[in-house]
């Protein structure tokens, strides 16, 4: 090739591959699952790069907000940990609108009905029990009996979002409200920490009974751990980890094309061999876990979620005595 083909070449070749497109993702994701995600979006989009970040749900909000008081930009898509908080960015105009056509495949308590956002996998919380345990529950209620008394672990929601969402719940059940609650700490309920404290105390026996996500314990008993897991009559409560487009994305299209991806039956597909419940209608659980239309989910409001969180988390420590 002579010197000038090449320089030709180059001259073409150069403007083609600074157009391409990139989007940049904030993440909640594990790194290992953001990692699975943007790589298989790339394999199908192959014109599109993606730039991610990942933190806690709340690092990541601090972070965006910090960013774009100074100037310096902001993130096309959020895939984070909870509807909560995409809720209140909507309510501040800082979420695009996106009717997403793969959206008909997903019931339509799982996604804003503006198109806000999106669900994109069900991480239930239910009843976790010890094998060695003397009963087996079957409900919320059942954690509110004498013999349970000083031998339940649950999350607290003033450090867990999903205990948080938990709690707005089960407080909104007509059969269940801050009764439960306050049963709860008259129990002796140890409620302190996250999950992985919950699992930790009733993997070792210290807790025979807990309160805890899906797959922490169901992933734990397919290892051997002793451990089982309840869905508990009254239904599960979940939290979603929805994706969302911000409002102003500098690739809107690409943004676009993310949404698709993470909620097609591909996306949901990888969803479910990472091992989660997927959002989406007909795509089929993980081993070990029910099937999705098995599930009986609590309802959930995360509008009015968002509006009582402070007056949630307040009452809680009230109740529990706790700061």
């Amino acid at each position: 090739m002579s010197r000038l083909t090449l320089a030709l070449f180059l001259s073409l070749s150069l403007p083609a591959v600074a157009s391409a497109d990139t989007l940049k993702l904030y993440t909640s994701q594990p790194n290992e699952d953001a990692q699975k995600t943007v790589d298989a979006f790339q394999a199908a989009n192959p014109g599109i790069t993606v730039e991610w970040v990942r933190d806690g749900t709340t690092q990541l909000m601090t972070r965006m907000t910090a960013e774009m008081a100074a100037g310096a930009g902001q993130p096309d898509i959020l895939l984070i940990a909870d509807t909560v908080t995409l809720e209140g960015l909507a309510q501040n105009g800082k979420l695009a609108a996106y009717k997403s056509p793969e959206a008909e495949g997903y019931d339509a308590a799982l996604y804003s009905a503006d198109g806000y956002y999106y669900s994109t996998k069900l991480i239930t919380t239910g009843i976790v029990y010890n094998t060695g345990a003397s009963d087996v529950p079957a409900s919320w209620a059942d954690l509110e009996k004498p013999e349970y008394k000083g031998l339940v672990a649950m999350p607290s929601p003033l450090y867990s979002g999903a205990a948080l969402i938990h709690l707005a719940a089960l407080t909104s059940n007509p059969s269940l409200g801050w009764k439960h609650y306050e049963a709860l700490a008259a129990n002796e309920t140890l409620a302190q920490g996250g999950n992985g404290g919950v699992f930790k105390a009733v993997a070792s026996g210290e807790k025979p009974y807990g309160v805890l996500v899906d797959y922490m314990a169901l992933r734990a008993k397919a290892s051997g751990s002793p451990v089982e897991f309840v869905f508990p009559a009254e239904g599960a409560t979940y939290v979603t980890e929805p994706v969302a487009i911000m409002e102003g994305a500098a690739n809107m299209d690409a943004a676009h094309k993310f949404v698709d991806f993470v909620l097609s039956v591909e996306g949901q597909q990888l969803v479910s061999d990472m091992g989660y419940i997927p959002a989406r209608n007909g795509v089929k659980s993980p081993e070990g876990f029910p099937a999705r239309d098995e599930l009986k989910l609590m309802d959930f409001d995360a509008a009015k979620a968002l509006a009582e969180t402070e007056a949630n988390k307040a009452r809680f420590a009230e109740t529990f005595g706790v700061k």
